[in-house]
């Protein structure tokens, strides 16, 4: 979509200077296992504080906010509240006015735009939960064809077990709902859910690589706040009108803060750290948790079909983490000389 920042690696596959700590799927030093775990670590933080979104999210359509207001409300709200700090302490001043931080900014602006206006117009086309889990459902599919093709290579097992796992686990977690769309609305909504999945992989690849001066703090405001500027107009249109009442304005601070500020502070910190799998699989926490909240809270049934998706996703993103368990073994063993 850009000219590429810097690489996370060079030509033959040394680290550059400005890199990023070489992933786990490529254990170079003793510090890549413990980065890349790090960066998982935060990944799944960001999936599981996501998945809380959709309870918030149905609590202000009930009470009668649009679906695109309520995008444009949350991205507003986190891009201010991330900016304001940055302004007041003075971070804003210290950030390098180069052109590869001002096209990141921009592009994740207009990823974080689009992300939202493809996923808000596929759940007036099919249900909000198969709306949701095909989005999220090709996240993994779209990063690890991306990372692939990015390296011109063929996926690591790792990869592979990583993403198959957590494609599995998603199409038995969806259930295959029933929908009264007609095929048209279903194909469209289907199209739009998709968009959004390739959207936010974009995202992802796209910030897989850091900008020097660019931290994640800074990277996540900023880019939420445009992206929120970018999408007023649609939300000015359709309507941005929320009742005056104390729980739909304490469901727009919480949207803005957990599930978004939060979210992204953990999703960019991590995203560049974590190994291959890691970035492909990290983030599907957020249909896990958003299934079991809306068990709890919403009074809805999960099938045995269901659990055991729940199960392989759980699984999915074990894997990683096991994986890098093991390959920081391997370093220590290798640098004491013991078998």
């Amino acid at each position: 979509m850009s000219e590429p920042p810097v690489t996370a690696s060079s030509a033959t596959g040394a680290p550059s200077a400005a890199a990023p700590p070489p992933r786990s799927d490529r254990p170079d030093t003793a510090a890549g296992p413990d980065t890349a775990q790090r960066g998982f670590v935060l990944l799944v933080a960001a999936g599981l504080l996501w998945g809380t979104s959709g309870i918030a999210g149905h609590g202000l359509q009930a009470a009668g906010v649009t679906v695109v207001a309520v995008a444009c409300y949350r991205l507003l709200f986190a891009g201010v509240v991330v900016s304001g700090y940055l302004a007041l302490s003075g971070r804003l001043l210290r950030v390098p006015r180069t052109r590869r931080v001002v096209i990141r900014l921009l592009v994740n602006g207009l990823l974080h735009a689009a992300f939202q206006c493809f996923y808000f117009a596929s759940l007036t086309l099919v249900p909000v939960g198969l709306a949701t889990l095909v989005k999220i459902g090709s996240v993994p599919v779209f990063v690890a064809a991306g990372i692939c093709l990015l390296a011109r290579r063929a996926p690591t097992a790792r990869l592979a077990v990583s993403v198959l796992l957590a494609v599995t686990g998603m199409a038995l977690l969806v259930g295959f709902p029933a929908t009264d769309a007609s095929p048209a609305e279903l194909a469209l909504g289907m199209t739009c859910a998709l968009a959004a999945g390739l959207t936010f992989s974009v995202m992802t690849l796209v910030n897989r690589s850091a900008v020097v001066g660019l931290d994640p703090l800074v990277n996540a405001g900023l880019g939420l706040l445009i992206g929120g500027v970018l999408l007023m107009p649609a939300g000015l249109i359709a309507g941005m009108a929320v009742p005056p009442a104390p729980a739909p304005l304490a469901l727009l601070v919480y949207l803005g803060l957990v599930p978004t500020v939060l979210a992204y502070l953990a999703y960019f910190g991590g995203v560049s750290r974590a190994s291959d799998a890691g970035a492909a699989v990290g983030t599907i926490a957020e249909p896990l948790t958003a299934a079991l909240l809306s068990m709890a809270l919403l009074g809805e049934e999960m099938t045995a079909i269901g659990a055991a998706g729940a199960v392989l996703l759980a699984a999915a993103m074990g894997t990683d983490y096991a994986a890098g368990v093991l390959s920081r073994r391997r370093l220590r063993r290798a640098r004491t000389g013991t078998g």
